[in-house]
């Protein structure tokens, strides 16, 4: 007989039964086995909020193997993801099998390879019940919210809304960013802005006039630039003083679970949901061509920024063997973890450094491929020597240019983290000297307008749950997912926009639910949730105070809407109704927006959404527009569909090809190349990188 090892997926029973070997036997629980009923609450709220747990629907076939398996062995091991929800999963799984709660069954893998799979075998604990009960308590929590308030939103605006506590956090944060762009004042103000070329070089770089007189300068109107701009007519632009600071710029610290989400958006354009699948499926285990199955990344749930000492050396050793001595620190790095993290994992690391991306490209999916690289290199990086910079400061006449040269690039050698408002300021400058002579290649008076607050992208979304402490590293892809896909919220490009129904739902939410929706309340939630993890508050209590509390401001509420509905105005747009001359109105279905005339039931006419995409089509000359396939992704195809066939995955620009005066398509995104996809052309030009 054998002794038996339960995971969640398949992917990882592969790659740990590789590592145990024969006299295990590795099976797959395929997630969650029991959970609260969907048909009804599933809570006793008079009985201390006792969960009714039920065998989850679907899953008879995986629960009778997992019984069948359990009775031949000798001893039964849980072996789910180390975080609250993979203790629950164990939990569930023990009570089912009816195993003793007391016997040392439980065991977790940070990383999976041979040395985290050994680890954490030779380490059997019991079950932590206070982790249980953390998970236990939020997911009541939840119910208890979603399964009463809910309902109330469907009497008072209508059928199928839903409302959580972190989700009505999140679509709030993003409603009052819309409002304070609405009622933002844009403020006109000009610049002065020259190109010149210093005697040393070639190299064309700009300078700002910013003080006249030897005073700060303000040039509020175009009458003001102009008048500047004639009395620098004909000057002569002479470099006064230069001035050079070496600054030491360090690398950042490897990825937590939001820093991962937060780069891989700016980066890979990856939503958070696609960034934790890929992560998942890396940290469970890929067949590596010449290494077999191995989990390429550890835990990607951790907002912990510690790193073991076995893992810095390799990454020291690849350093100094790559890049050489002078481009390791003086002594191995340390990131400082935030007081309020759990700490339970490590930072979102490579489990086997040497495991270069180009060494397992050909065994990864592409967006494997690219997410196992930026952690890669990140942690590499991480463990790299600072860069020094060398910061330059120079006065020409009132002018000044502000920006670095590169002495050492260190860390900058593999990576740079990017950010959510790149500053342009700073920018590569020439060897400049006092008293020099410099050309004056343009100048020009620019209006600009002071700008609002930008909408927030699913980055900065992230950071902001963060930072407010809403939500933990397993929360916040699940609550994006969420809010879009409950169209509260809707994206426009990368950013996020609330939608008229997000707007109603939070405004009727602040009104009678503030608790709710408010920030430092649900930051509160979350901080309590953590003491019952450390065993330090006890979860039904914890249940009493946020529920007593809640149940009569649900009450208060019904009171005050007794007979009255919330409208969701619908929005408008200027695409003519061509049967009735009513403006259409946007509408969802299943499949999607579409057009809708606001004269239903007398007048029925619909129409799809087209969006017009850059350039023609290259063999009809028709409009190109944006369409979506069946799995969702994006694609352009001829409007003269289905008289011209013409489709393409590339993307439509202005840009004309100059050999048949056809649009030119961009392949492979910013960094690939313009394409002419005439046929018999041929013609293709790399972009510049």
């Amino acid at each position: 007989m054998s002794d038996l090892v339960i995971v969640e997926s398949p992917a990882k029973a592969k790659t740990i039964q590789k590592y145990l070997g024969p006299g295990y036997e590795v099976i797959a629980s395929m997630g969650h086995v029991r959970d609260l009923p969907k048909s009804k609450m599933g809570v006793d709220k008079d009985n201390d909020f006792k969960p009714q747990y039920t065998d989850m629907k679907g899953k008879e076939d995986v629960i009778r193997e997992l019984k069948k398996r359990a009775k031949k062995c000798d001893k039964v091991y849980l072996a789910t993801d180390p975080d609250r929800e993979g203790e629950a999963i164990s939990w569930h799984i023990a009570q089912m099998l009816k195993l003793d709660m007391n016997e040392n069954n439980r065991v977790a893998f940070n990383e999976i390879t041979k040395t985290g799979v050994k680890n954490g075998m030779s380490n059997p604990h019991k079950i932590d019940v206070d982790l249980v009960n953390a998970q236990q308590a939020r997911r009541i929590l939840d119910r208890l919210v979603g399964y009463e308030l809910s309902p109330f939103l469907w009497k008072k605006v209508k059928r199928g809304l839903s409302a959580g506590r972190v989700q009505s956090v999140a679509v709030r944060l993003v409603v009052d960013r819309e409002n304070e762009i609405r009622a933002f004042v844009p403020k006109e103000y000009w610049s002065i802005d020259a190109k010149f070329t210093a005697p040393s070089s070639r190299k064309v770089f700009d300078a700002a006039l910013v003080a006249v007189d030897g005073e700060k300068l303000e040039i509020p109107n175009q009458a003001e630039a102009d008048g500047l701009l004639a009395r620098l007519e004909n000057a002569e632009y002479v470099v006064k003083s230069v001035k050079k600071r070496v600054t030491k710029k360090q690398p950042a610290p490897p990825f937590i679970t939001s820093t991962l989400q937060q780069e891989a958006s700016r980066k890979l354009s990856f939503s958070a949901k696609r960034t934790m699948k890929a992560a998942q499926e890396l940290y469970e285990g890929v067949d590596v061509q010449g290494v077999g199955a191995v989990g390429l990344i550890t835990y990607m749930r951790t907002d912990s920024l510690r790193i073991s000492d076995e893992a810095k050396k390799a990454a020291a050793d690849y350093i100094g063997t790559v890049y050489g001595k002078d481009y390791l620190p003086p002594e191995p790095r340390n990131f400082k973890t935030k007081s309020n993290a759990q700490d339970a994992h490590e930072a979102i690391r490579p489990s086997t450094p040497e495991l270069t991306p180009e060494r397992v490209k050909s065994s990864l999916s592409s967006d494997q491929y690219k997410l196992y690289k930026l952690i890669w290199e990140r942690f590499i990086a991480s463990q790299m020597a600072n860069a020094l910079l060398e910061d330059i400061e120079a006065k020409g006449c009132t002018f000044r240019a502000s920006g670095y040269s590169v002495k050492f690039d260190g860390f900058m050698a593999l990576y740079v983290e990017s950010s959510d408002s790149e500053d342009g300021s700073k920018k590569m400058l020439p060897e400049l000297k006092a008293e020099d002579k410099l050309k004056l290649k343009s100048i020009a008076g620019n209006q600009h307008f002071t700008q609002p607050p930008p909408r927030y992208t699913e980055a900065s979304l992230i950071k902001a749950l963060e930072e407010n402490g809403i939500g933990r590293p397993s929360t916040y892809a699940p609550t994006i997912t969420t809010i879009t896909s409950r169209r509260y919220v809707e994206h426009e490009g990368k950013a996020l926009k609330p939608t008229n129904l997000g707007e109603v739902i939070t405004e009727l939410m602040k009104d009678h639910f503030k608790k709710i929706v408010d920030a430092k309340f649900t930051a509160e939630m979350e901080n309590n949730l953590d003491e019952v993890e450390h065993g330090e508050k006890n979860w039904v209590s914890t249940l009493h105070e946020f529920y007593d509390d809640f149940s009569q401001t649900l009450k208060k509420a019904e009171e005050a809407m007794d007979g009255k509905r919330v409208k969701v105005p619908d929005e408008e747009t200027d695409v003519v109704c061509e049967l009735c001359g009513r403006n259409m109105v946007i509408k969802y279905s299943k499949f999607g927006k579409f057009l809708a005339c606001p004269g239903f039931p007398e007048c029925k006419n619909t129409k799809k959404i087209v969006t017009e995409a850059d350039g023609n089509c290259p063999r009809c000359g028709k409009k190109m527009l944006l369409k979506k396939s069946k799995k969702g992704r994006s694609f352009y195809g001829c409007e003269g569909f289905p008289d011209c066939s013409f489709m393409t995955w590339n993307v439509p620009t202005k840009e004309i090809c100059p050999q048949c005066g056809k649009s030119l398509f961009m392949k492979g995104g910013k960094s690939g190349k313009l394409v002419c996809e005439n046929e018999g052309c041929g013609y293709e030009r790399e972009l510049k990188k």
